[in-house]
This record gives structure tokens, sequence and C-alpha cells, in this order.
């Protein structure tokens, strides 16, 4: 088993309760880790026999601009369509953070994580 992290992923979105979160827009920041076995690719060197950062990137992007009011919905979301669309992913764990979240004091984030398991 090996993990492939993409990390620091920056993103403007519009996720929220307040309407005003929902009309001006936040920095985010998600992380993702993802467990699968990677000794197949560490011996082909073949891009087709490990999981694709580039892909895990694109499903991130994708779903964080589908505005949603809570922080766990998107990270939901991020995480089912990586289990739909790669087998070889075996468990994720996805840190969906709010940059400088409207909440009333000096807060650099809030975050929320989520971790799933491939069912059987």
């Amino acid at each position: 088993m090996g993990i492939i992290k993409v990390e620091n992923i920056r993103v403007f979105a519009y996720h929220g309760c307040l309407k005003e979160e929902t009309k001006i827009g936040s920095d985010y920041r998600v992380d993702l880790e993802v467990k699968a076995d990677l000794q197949t690719s560490a011996q082909t060197d073949k891009l087709s026999d490990t999981v694709d950062y580039v892909f895990l990137n694109r499903i991130i992007k994708e779903e964080m601009a589908q505005a949603s009011y809570l922080l766990e919905t998107v990270a939901k979301r991020i995480l089912n369509r990586i289990f739909t669309e790669d087998a070889m992913v075996k468990k994720a764990t996805v840190w969906v953070s709010k940059l400088n979240p409207p909440i009333g004091g000096d807060v650099e984030k809030v975050t929320i994580k989520m971790t799933e398991k491939r069912k059987k």
C-alpha cells in the first residue's frame, strides 16, 4: 500500500450558510490523501497503473465549484466521486478549509476532515 497526497489546493468558492458567503465567496484550501497499491506502478512506470493526481485535483475543483451550505457536504461529494471514478483508491481522507471564516474573531481557518474506506 502507498499514499498519494495532493496538498494545499487553493480554490475560490461560494459555500456557506450566510447569504453574504454565497454572494461574495471565500478562499478555501483543500488537502487530499489517498491510499492505493502503488507496487505495480512502481515497477511499470505507467500512469495507467496508479492514481493520477491530475484526476484528483480536477475532482476537487469541480466539486468545490458547486455551492453548498456545509463543508461536510462538499467533502462527502469529493470522496464519493473519488471512489466512484477510481477503483484503485482503497482509502481517502479530505480536508476542506475555509480561510478567514466570518465567525467574529481572528480565525485563520475552519477545517472539515472526512475519511472513507472502499466498501468490499
